[in-house]
């Protein structure tokens, strides 16, 4: 018996579903779940407005690579911040 276009249409979307979970299981290495104090969501936000992207997930990845490529004295500049700073 032939199927109905809503049968069809169900498949493609099972389909479709599982080719992106295949796609994201070829790519991801690993989820991150990230708590954030307020400054630091805060601090996050103003980043976030300053370049102009508006997901998390974009300028943290972002974040990420740009700090990857700095020189081990840049990497340790940016991250021997004092507490204090980092809390206000």
């Amino acid at each position: 018996m032939a199927k109905t276009a809503t049968e069809r249409k169900q498949e493609q979307r099972q389909r479709d579903k599982l080719e992106e979970q295949e796609r994201l299981a070829r790519l991801l290495s690993r989820r991150i779940k990230l708590d954030l104090y307020k400054a630091t969501d805060a601090a996050l936000l103003r980043i976030m407005e300053r370049t102009g992207i508006d997901e998390e997930q974009d300028i943290i990845t972002r974040l990420i690579h740009c700090a990857d490529q700095l020189d081990d004295e840049g990497l340790a500049a940016i991250t021997s911040l004092s507490r204090r700073s980092v809390t206000e």
